[in-house]
């Protein structure tokens, strides 16, 4: 029976895994037809926008041209005209001093006959037809103002569609993932010069499969890419994967995107356990300020949205370590007395992890480390066994020291601003590092018999935790550097 229920619990969960499947699929299918009908709208009327603007371009050219030809036949014609009128007044001219001359050389009159000659000599010598250009000023010739649409006609008639760029492929076994960076690698099925660049889009999710309609987090942009490769750095992996896609544009258009590449990007996520906060402790998220009043803030919103067992909940299934720490906590109640600690919810019982913390050098005390989940109410950090930190004092004089089963030594380094932890359970490592340099400030080694869990306290002072993080490469080079090295502090573990 009982084989048979376990045996149905799989058939189930199969099924409903399936379910969800298809369900994105069907989304994904709806939310295409969707976009095919916008997208073929939009291309429909940018299209008719486009000859539009040719057919409104086409009649501003006849126009002008048009208003061209008119004015030179205008100018024309007036030249010509006046140049009629003259010749034709010249000619009249000439014509009454022919008749004229004719009819003294018919006269028989002899006295008078030299004065008239000499008359009609001296209006030839001033008549219009003898200063009148017989050269046309204009000329009846138009060609010059005639076109030539041929070249024109075959660019129209050679219109197409705009060349798409090809869809790049992501190459999966080039990307890498280290340093919370992420360095993604795509081909080009052929050659394509008319490239100009590339568009990236990266995004956030907790699904190993293809990308949802319905996603937690936008997809982030990075455009202008010149080549086929592409680092985005500073990112915190607060999700288990992040999903990438790229397409390729040239100076018109831009293609399709490529198959998205789901990418897995492990660090180690926490937050604070505001349950197990001294009463002086404002826990606000992942910061923490010292109150003096006694008083603590809580979010309301998110306690009712934390599930009562955060090691079942789905992001965390896949995952056998970290292990959420249970919410409950049977048998103890917040620190308290003089033990102004606060804890991580999530123990970490294999693997390695890291994450940093940012705290106010003026506090009058601070600390960061891990402890055991018996570490007691009334305990200080590293003043049990329980327990291994870095703790700075302001109080009268300022010091910085590695403690552990109440044991300290002194750290010969100046304080960071912020601070390293990196925990190495299976080896028992437990280093310190300026988060900035990566400068090694101090190591416990021993052997850690039960989960740990992130450890912090503060008074009179403030700290936040920055966590998502990968264990930056340099740290991890040192260590294996450091592995085959003797312990100096042995003393404290």
């Amino acid at each position: 029976m009982g084989d048979q229920k376990e045996s149905l619990r799989k058939i189930t969960h199969t099924l409903a895994v399936k379910n969800e499947e298809i369900s994105n699929f069907i989304c994904s299918l709806k939310q295409s037809l969707n976009n095919l009908e916008t997208n073929s709208n939009r291309v429909q009327e940018d299209l008719e926008s486009e000859f539009n603007s040719l057919h409104t371009i086409l009649d501003e050219m006849k126009e002008s041209m048009l208003t061209r030809i008119k004015q030179e036949r205008a100018s024309r014609t007036y030249e010509l005209q006046s140049q009629l009128s003259a010749g034709t007044k010249a000619l009249e001219s000439a014509e009454e001093l022919l008749e004229l001359a004719n009819q003294t050389l018919c006269s028989s009159q002899t006295d008078s006959f030299s004065q008239a000659a000499k008359d009609i000599k001296d209006s030839v010598t001033m008549a219009p037809a003898f200063r009148l250009s017989l050269k046309t000023k204009a000329s009846d010739n138009m060609s010059h103002l005639m076109v030539d649409f041929s070249q024109e006609r075959e660019l129209l008639q050679a219109l197409k569609f705009l060349p798409v760029p090809a869809t790049p492929e992501i190459q999966v076994s080039e990307c890498q993932v280290c340093d919370n960076s992420v360095t993604v690698t795509w081909t080009i099925p052929e050659p394509d010069s008319k490239i100009d660049h590339y568009i990236l889009e990266y995004r956030r999710t907790n699904h190993e499969g293809p990308p949802r309609i319905r996603e937690d987090y936008p997809w982030m942009v990075v455009e202008g890419i010149r080549q086929m490769e592409h680092t985005v750095t500073g990112l915190r992996f607060d999700t288990r994967y992040m999903t990438f896609r790229v397409r390729a544009c040239n100076k018109a258009v831009a293609g399709d995107f490529s198959e998205p590449v789901t990418l897995e990007t492990h660090a180690f996520n926490f937050k604070l356990d505001s349950g197990s906060a001294h009463q002086n402790l404002k826990v606000e998220d992942l910061s923490v300020e010292w109150d003096s009043s006694g008083g603590k803030v809580q979010d309301i919103r998110k306690e009712k949205n934390r599930t009562n067992s955060p090691m079942h909940s789905p992001a965390r299934s896949a995952l056998m370590s970290p292990k959420r720490a249970p919410t409950a906590r049977p048998g103890r109640d917040r620190f308290t007395a003089e033990s102004y600690t606060v804890l991580a919810d999530t123990m970490i019982d294999a693997g390695q992890q890291y994450w940093e913390v940012r705290f106010d050098k003026e506090s009058k005390a601070f600390a960061v480390g891990v402890a055991l989940r018996s570490l007691g109410r009334f305990d200080q950090l590293g003043k049990s066994s329980a327990s291994w930190c870095i703790h700075l004092n302001n109080w009268l004089q300022q010091s910085l020291t590695a403690k552990h089963n109440n044991k300290a030594r002194t750290l010969d380094c100046s304080i960071p601003s912020s601070i390293g932890v990196y925990v190495n359970y299976d080896e028992g490592i437990l280093s310190f590092y300026n988060a900035k340099t990566k400068q090694l400030m101090h190591t416990f080694k021993t052997k850690f018999q039960q989960p740990v869990i992130p450890a912090f306290m503060v008074w009179n002072g403030s700290f936040s935790v920055v966590t998502g993080l990968q264990v930056p490469s340099v740290v991890q080079s040192g260590q294996r550097k450091n592995s085959g090295t003797s312990s100096s502090n042995a003393s404290l573990t």
